[in-house]
């Protein structure tokens, strides 16, 4: 029987999670360890291509150069130089089960008999929530899993506003009201605007998941309820 393909967006703040009160920043080798421990155990059904983005790295080295003067489209490399860094990570720890190379082209098809391919930032204007799109697009998937750093998406920032109320499932063009319609290098939002349009073209389901209680994200996997959102 043909393997499930699942397209997992990871959100670099996972993977390097600078900046949290209870980190020294670097590599969170134990969530990859962890992660990789949960994958593991899927692969005998599902095969999984995984997009790694910049996080909190990428955004401080974006803000960085906009105080000397860059302009968004060199402020877009370095978010893609950090993913690429963020991906190479990702990709030695699942090295024995993965494709051997970083692919960074969304729009081709992976060939490989490997249950794991991992991507990254591939061009300016793309964002890896894009790209992932555009691989489900391009391969028939209508699921993306969105590991990110919140529990929900809500209708406005929780981390400012104690009244955000929580969604649990929400349709496309009331998350699209949310996010608005513009994107920047570095925006920080639970899927960004220009994914979300053409995910509801697409009519392809995104969920929303807090990486950081990776149980959540196996309860998904195995048909359980879940913590999060779906946005369709």
């Amino acid at each position: 029987m043909a393997k499930e393909n699942i397209i997992i967006s990871l959100g670099g703040s996972l993977v390097c999670p600078a900046g949290l009160p209870d980190k020294s920043g670097g590599i969170d080798v134990v969530f990859l360890k962890s992660f990789k421990k949960l994958v593991l155990k899927y692969l005998d059904s599902k095969k999984f291509f995984m997009f790694v983005g910049g996080g909190a790295v990428c955004r401080d080295y974006q803000k960085a150069l906009l105080e000397f003067g860059a302009d968004n489209k060199e402020r877009d490399w370095m978010g893609i130089s950090i993913s690429r860094l963020n991906a190479q990570i990702v990709k030695q720890v699942f090295t024995e089960v993965a494709f051997d190379k970083v692919v960074t082209d969304p729009v081709k098809k992976v060939n490989s008999r490997k249950d794991v391919a991992i991507f990254a930032g591939w061009k300016p204007g793309w964002s890896t929530d894009y790209c992932s799109v555009m691989l489900a697009k391009n391969m028939g998937i209508k699921t993306i899993v969105n590991l990110t750093n919140i529990d929900y998406v809500y209708d406005k920032d929780p981390r400012k506003l104690k009244d955000a109320k929580p969604f649990k499932e929400i349709d496309w063009k009331s998350f699209r009201q949310i996010v608005g319609d513009k994107w920047t290098p570095g925006l920080s939002a639970p899927f960004d605007p220009r994914a979300s349009k053409m995910a509801e073209i697409l009519k392809i389901k995104v969920v929303i998941i807090n990486g950081a209680y990776l149980e959540r994200l196996d309860n998904f996997l195995n048909n359980k309820t879940f913590i999060g959102t779906v946005i369709k």
